[in-house]
């Protein structure tokens, strides 16, 4: 059995913790690992690592690359030139599968974002699903639903297939009348976004509902390298699979997920998860509360205080602070899409970015200069880079730092500082026990992240 999990997206309604460049599948939210990282472990317990494919952004791919290879070095990570949706994103996984493998493997495609803790009634699932792909069916995994949720497509059942169902319909996002009706019924469950198939079933299934991602795959070959072409890629369409292939297809099954599920699509459903305290109320970080009930509160880099709120979320973070009725939290995704149309990088960003070689802090920016604290991980090294527009001078706080200036080696301790001229090729290291911190000032204009020419990066990043 083979692997994809789908690590691309922004998780748009849980910003602000959330962001463009550092979404939700990234963040630890409900344990000490990330949730693309107990996904991760999750399919491991299904299948050989090696057989796992993640595929993600380019914005993305060095984060998960860093979070996977925490887990496992044999893990493959493909990356979207472009995000296309998820019909393109499983048609090129699979395309690179069968190009790895002479069998018709059966294919577990999973989003990454999903908690999911009982991992052995999930891998019960996945065995009975397994028996209905091998019989030539696209099985989907369905919840049964347990209130009236508004903010879930559904799909509809009809006969038994012996460990599964035959599937009549799928049903968009209901309105909560429709929704109560579900919840009722025997024959309607929640679409997990879960999928599983026979590699040559989904591309019958492509080429005869979608063929025009078929046509742009035929020019996709992966003999020789695991790069996703973006003169092709950039042609398919912006389409789910639930569009390209579930609804049209008359070969669609489902099965009961009966384990514990959750998709964390917004921060009441993050409330949902949570252990609460004697007032039903989550309290991350440094919260005073006094007679709150029923709220969601996370702090995570300031003191909040709170007085008698009910059924209330605040979310606070370095830059920006979400307040809102727990019952409007699907709506934050509007904030996120007009900070977006604003060109506000609220969006995008948070002052605190991670690398795969350790994070920076932005502490001060203005006209023409900006200012960084910089962490790098022990053993670990920024690329040999320049840039065109900014000149950048290093103040080191504490550890030691190796600078690479021009082919000169530096080795400076904390209080000394060095000057990196335009242009000049350079590397900040740490190949010593303890981390290290650097005070960073840019001059220049633009100063803007994408100024960076690599020349080496034992991240695969040039």
């Amino acid at each position: 059995m083979y692997g994809i999990i789908l690590a691309g997206g922004s998780g748009s309604r849980l910003w602000p913790l959330s962001r463009e460049l550092y979404p939700k599948q990234l963040l630890n939210l409900v344990s000490d690992e990330s949730i693309l990282q107990t996904t991760f472990e999750r399919l491991n317990h299904c299948m050989d690592a090696e057989n796992i494919i993640s595929i993600t952004g380019t914005k993305h791919i060095s984060n998960v690359r860093m979070q996977l290879n925490k887990l496992s070095d044999k893990s493959v990570i493909l990356s979207e030139p472009v995000s296309k949706n998820t019909a393109p994103a499983i048609a090129v996984s699979v395309k690179f599968i069968m190009q790895k493998t002479s069998d018709d493997p059966v294919i577990l495609a999973v989003p990454s974002d999903h908690l999911i803790k009982d991992n052995k009634k999930f891998a019960d699932a996945v065995k009975k699903g397994e028996k209905l792909a091998q019989d030539g069916y696209i099985v989907t995994f369905g919840v049964k639903p347990h209130y009236a949720e508004t903010g879930y497509g559904y799909i509809n059942i009809q006969e038994s297939l012996g460990d599964g169902f035959k599937v009549k319909n799928f049903v968009e996002k209901p309105d909560a009348d429709t929704a109560k009706n579900y919840l009722n019924s025997e024959t309607y469950f929640w679409n997990s976004g879960i999928f599983m198939f026979k590699a040559s079933v989904l591309m019958s299934e492509l080429n005869k509902h979608a063929p025009e991602i078929i046509n742009i795959l035929d020019n996709i070959d992966f003999t020789n390298s695991n790069e996703i072409p973006f003169i092709e890629f950039d042609k398919m369409p912006m389409i789910s699979i639930d569009y390209a292939v579930m609804e049209k297809s008359d070969k669609i099954a489902l099965v009961k997920l009966e384990s514990d599920w959750n998709d964390l699509g917004s921060w009441k459903s993050i409330y949902d998860v949570s252990p609460k305290d004697e007032q039903n109320n989550v309290f991350v970080g440094h919260v005073l509360d006094k007679g709150s009930k029923n709220s969601f509160i996370y702090a995570s880099s300031k003191l909040v205080a709170t007085i008698g709120l009910e059924d209330t979320v605040i979310v606070e973070t370095e830059d920006a602070i979400l307040a809102c009725k727990k019952d409007k939290t699907q709506e934050v995704k509007h904030i996120y899409e007009t900070l977006k149309q604003q060109n506000d990088n609220t969006h995008l960003i948070h002052k605190t970015v991670y690398r795969p070689w350790g994070f920076y802090t932005v502490i001060a920016q203005g006209d023409g200069f900006l200012t960084k604290i910089i962490h790098v991980n022990s053993g670990q090294k920024l690329s040999l880079q320049s840039h065109n527009f900014r000149s950048e001078h290093w103040v080191v706080l504490t550890g030691k730092a190796k600078v690479v200036l021009e082919g000169k080696e530096l080795i400076l301790s904390p209080g000394h500082s060095v000057d990196i001229p335009l242009k000049a090729i350079h590397s900040l290291q740490n190949p010593f026990e303890d981390g290290l911190e650097v005070i960073e000032v840019q001059k220049g204009d633009p100063l803007i992240e994408e100024d960076i020419i690599r020349y080496e990066d034992m991240y695969g990043r040039v």
